[in-house]
């Protein structure tokens, strides 16, 4: 064991040599102030989340649920109703499409005054999100996707940062449902916790989480119904958009000078997809509701007003494909020897630096070090071919893996669950 040690010790001091022979050394200089600049904001996202804490008060005021459904699994929809009844709202809003036979027939065996079933041709979930605004009577007015879930305390935690006036929306700690059910699920979680625990809180403590997302999401009525109408009417190059409902209501807010920000004691559990197929296309779209949202915000000026981390963040999504492209063809095609060593160096590091980066994750679930490569690999994916396709078809809509002709999102039914099929 020791001679091995000596000799990786060895072999790197004659890297480092090499590397730094006749002045070489300065051909990584791109590559080190690059990677500077890119963990020194990452540290200080982490940094402004770490000190971020969850508002604590008694503020409670009249609350609607809406939630749209097209073509949900009624199975799932029903057990989610009752997370949500159960929390004790002033009124539950079902936006159902009409051909939702079978969900139909299910709410209609609920026995709950609270419960408001609606019954709407939808024609995108903007459309159904407009119904259920218009309809909703409570002050605050909150958002579920019909396959999410709600940890008991959520519906109290979510309203105590409207007491102060100037906050307009108010996103929640999410996680995956059965995350241990597929390696995919798995990957999904350990992405969402580091959106959830190293990005998003940093943002919301300043007042300006980019996107409030709608899996479940509070809002401040008074603060939605100015803005329903460009909710439903949103153009992006002369297409209707159909996604990207929850990115495009967050800027709403943020435009109209209201704060956004994040209650980490507000806990929803979502459906994620089982298999590779459907996750790789739930990334297409969201990576392509990304480009249009913050394109727009940028084009219209709208970026300018937020904080600084919120600015600093946007930019980076945006410019990700660029930064990690150039970075890593730098690497391969510059600086990396074609040795076993050579090789071996350049995986570690990228395996290093995503371990951690994958920090906020592998403390809460360490038997999962053994997914790092796989993840690491599908963060790349994710970061190059994924983001390059959607940005070149970012005006293509479609929701992808919901479709009319079936129950439950690709991937997502009960049938993929435990216990619910």
């Amino acid at each position: 064991m020791g001679s091995d040690s000596a000799n990786w010790l060895d072999t790197a001091y004659e890297w480092l040599v090499r590397s730094s022979a006749n002045g070489s050394w300065r051909d990584i200089v791109p590559l080190g102030l690059a990677g500077l600049l890119v963990w020194g904001l990452w540290i200080y996202r982490v940094v402004l989340s770490r000190l971020a804490k969850p508002v604590v008060n008694g503020y409670r005021a009249s609350v609607s649920v809406v939630v749209p459904s097209f073509r949900e699994d009624a199975e799932i929809l029903v057990r989610c109703l009752g997370s949500w009844l159960a929390q004790n709202p002033g009124e539950v809003i079902i936006v159902v499409d009409v051909a939702d036979t079978e969900c139909h027939a299910k709410l209609r065996e609920v026995n709950d005054p609270r419960l408001r079933v609606l019954v709407y041709e939808h024609s995108g979930k903007r459309s159904a999100l407009g119904v259920g605004i218009r309809a909703a009577r409570g002050d605050i007015v909150v958002f579920a996707d019909s396959d999410t879930w709600w940890e008991p305390g959520l519906l109290d935690a979510v309203q105590m940062p409207f007491e102060d006036p100037q906050v307009g929306g108010v996103g929640t700690q999410q996680n995956v449902f059965q995350r241990t059910t597929s390696v995919w699920r798995r990957i999904a979680d350990w992405l969402v916790n580091l959106r959830y625990y190293d990005y998003v809180p940093a943002m919301g403590s300043r007042g300006g989480v980019a996107c409030l997302s709608g899996r479940t999401a509070a809002y401040r009525r008074s603060a939605i119904l100015p803005v329903v109408h460009h909710l439903e009417n949103e153009f992006f190059l002369g297409r209707r958009c159909i996604a990207g409902d929850d990115g495009r209501l967050t800027w709403l807010v943020l435009a109209s000078g209201y704060k956004t920000v994040h209650q980490s004691s507000a806990r929803a559990i979502s459906m994620f997809p089982s298999s590779f197929r459907a996750f790789f296309k739930q990334r297409i779209r969201w990576s392509r509701n990304s480009y249009r949202c913050y394109l727009t915000a940028l084009w219209k000026g709208w970026l300018w007003k937020t904080p600084l981390v919120t600015k600093v963040t946007v930019l980076q999504i945006l410019l990700t494909p660029v930064t990690m492209g150039v970075t890593l063809g730098y690497l391969f095609f510059s600086r990396l020897e074609l040795t076993p060593w050579g090789i071996g160096t350049c995986v570690g590091w990228l395996l290093i630096g995503r371990g951690i980066r994958g920090w906020s994750h592998l403390k809460r679930h360490p038997q999962e070090i053994l997914l790092l490569p796989l993840t690491t690999l599908v963060i790349i994916g994710i970061a190059l071919p994924i983001k390059l396709y959607a940005f070149l078809t970012m005006n293509k809509q479609g929701w992808l893996t919901r479709k009319a002709d079936q129950a439950g999102s690709e991937g997502q039914t009960a049938a993929t669950l435990q216990g619910l099929a």
